[in-house]
This record gives C-alpha cells, sequence and structure tokens, in this order.
C-alpha cells in the first residue's frame, strides 16, 4: 500500500512539472511569453482572492457548528480543499491553477468531500467529543472547571 502511494508520489512529481511546462510552451506559443506571463499572474490573484474569501466562509461555518456544539466534519474537510487549492494556486502553471479553481467552486468540492468522506469514514474515529449541549454527555469535560468570571481580566490588551 506504502509502496503504490509512493510510487504514484514520484510520478505526479515528475509529470505535472514537465506537463505544466508543455502547456505554458503551447500558450507562449500562441499568446506570446508576456501574455502567458501576465495571463499565470492574473489567474494566481483572482485564485488568491478565492481562497480567501472561502476559506473565510468555511471558518464561519465551522465557527457556527461549534457553538451549536456539534462537530464540524463537512467543514473540516472542506477547509483542507480549500487549502490544497490554495496550494494549487501558488504552483506555478496552468494545469495546477485549473485544478485549484475547480476544487474553490462550492459544487465540485461539494463532489470531491463526499467521494473522500464515503473513502475515509470508516477510517476516522472522534474520540472525546462530548456532543452537543443537553444530550447525555453533552459539554462533558475532564478535569478541573474554572469560571471565566472569576478571574481578573488585564486591561492592557
Amino acid at each position: 500500500m506504502v509502496g503504490g502511494v509512493l510510487a504514484v508520489l514520484i510520478l505526479l512529481l515528475v509529470s505535472v512539472p514537465l506537463l505544466e511546462l508543455f502547456v505554458i510552451v503551447q500558450v507562449a506559443g500562441g499568446l506570446g511569453v508576456g501574455q502567458t506571463i501576465l495571463l499565470l499572474l492574473a489567474v494566481s490573484i483572482v485564485g488568491a482572492w478565492m481562497v480567501r474569501r472561502s476559506g473565510l466562509g468555511v471558518l464561519k461555518q465551522i465557527r457556527t457548528r461549534l457553538e451549536r456544539g456539534e462537530l464540524p466534519g463537512n467543514e473540516l474537510v472542506d477547509g483542507v480543499l480549500i487549502l490544497v487549492a490554495g496550494a494549487l494556486m501558488l504552483t506555478p502553471g496552468f494545469l495546477t491553477d485549473a485544478v485549484g479553481l475547480l476544487l474553490l467552486f462550492p459544487p465540485t468540492r461539494l463532489a470531491v468531500r463526499s467521494v473522500l468522506m464515503r473513502r475515509y469514514s470508516k477510517r476516522i474515529t472522534v474520540a472525546g467529543w462530548p456532543g452537543p449541549p443537553g444530550q447525555p454527555g453533552g459539554h462533558r469535560r475532564s478535569g478541573p472547571t474554572f469560571d471565566a468570571e472569576s478571574y481578573p481580566t488585564d486591561r492592557d490588551d
């Protein structure tokens, strides 16, 4: 299993840059070198803006789920996919930018998330999650309980 994953990673590390170089040369042959560089920069800037916007939206969803005492499983997977999209957007090239942009669109991200959740859900165990308030086991904590109102706050912050 590990050997197969390692072989795929090595294949990707060798083939993706070669494919990216091929596509960049083809685009530069049609548009020109200057326009190709500008296009790569524009796609990266737009992608960075989309990553920031999507990431902040998912962060808000995570906070909402946590405030309700729910485990934000889907939102965490979305966050990881947005992180991967951001890394792909930072990698120079049209193919990685295309895959990164696809991961930023919610319908595509939903499809990828459902495949990942279906594939890996049996391997994930949530240990120590107390559950939502009002249900058995809700807000159970180990160790001492501290009353936040009884501690003085530093007003210099």
